[in-house]
C-alpha cells in the first residue's frame, strides 16, 4: 500500500501541516472579505487546493502564509466580480423601477460587517488584514501583492469610511482593538 507521503514525498506532510496550521485563519480572511460564510469556507478550501497545486513554489516562497492570503484575496476578488457582473445581468433584465426612490428606507445601525461590505475591495482588504488580522503593513502589501504605500492609503482612506459609516467611536473601537 503507497501512502500519500510516500507517493508526494515530503511535501505531502509538509502540506498537511501547513494546512492544520492555516486553514480556518483563511477561513477568517474569507469570510471577513465576503460576508458570507458558508462561501469563506469554498473560498478556503479552494485556496488550499490552489496552494497544493502549487505547493513547490509556496514552500520556497520566503512568506507562505503571505503566498496564502494573497491566493485567498485574489479568490474573493474573481467572485466579487462575478457576483457584481450577475447582479448587472440581473438588474439590467428585470429592474423596472423608477430611476429615483423618494424616502429610502436607511437603516438606523449599521455593523461592523454591513459597513466594511460598503467599502471597496481594496480598501476592505487592507483594514481587515491590518486590523482583524494584526497584519504588519508590509506582510499586508505582500498578502495583497501592492506596495507599503498602498497599503497606508487604502487603510487610512477605508478606516475614514469605517468612520463616516459608523460613527467615531466605533471606528476608534474597532482600531483599538489592534493595539
Amino acid at each position: 500500500m503507497v501512502t500519500a507521503d510516500a507517493e508526494h514525498g515530503d511535501g505531502a506532510s509538509e502540506f498537511r501541516t501547513f494546512f492544520e496550521n492555516h486553514y480556518a485563519e483563511l477561513a477568517r480572511l474569507a469570510h471577513l472579505l465576503t460576508g458570507e460564510t458558508d462561501a469563506a469556507d469554498d473560498l478556503a478550501a479552494d485556496a488550499m487546493l490552489a496552494l497544493w497545486h502549487r505547493w513547490d513554489r509556496v514552500r520556497a516562497a520566503e512568506h507562505p502564509a503571505a503566498y496564502a492570503r494573497g491566493v485567498v484575496a485574489n479568490l474573493v476578488r474573481t467572485r466579487i466580480r462575478g457576483t457584481v457582473r450577475e447582479r448587472r445581468r440581473i438588474a439590467a433584465f428585470w429592474d423596472r423601477r423608477p430611476e429615483h426612490t423618494e424616502g429610502p428606507d436607511v437603516p438606523a445601525v449599521l455593523d461592523v460587517r454591513t459597513a466594511l461590505r460598503a467599502l471597496p475591495f481594496r480598501k476592505r482588504a487592507c483594514v481587515v488584514l491590518r486590523h482583524a488580522f494584526d497584519l504588519s503593513e508590509r506582510d499586508t502589501a505582500l498578502a495583497l501583492g501592492v506596495s507599503v504605500g498602498t497599503v497606508k492609503s487604502q487603510t487610512a482612506k477605508g478606516m475614514a469610511e469605517l468612520q463616516r459609516l459608523l460613527g467615531d467611536r466605533a471606528a476608534h473601537e474597532l482600531a483599538a482593538r489592534r493595539s
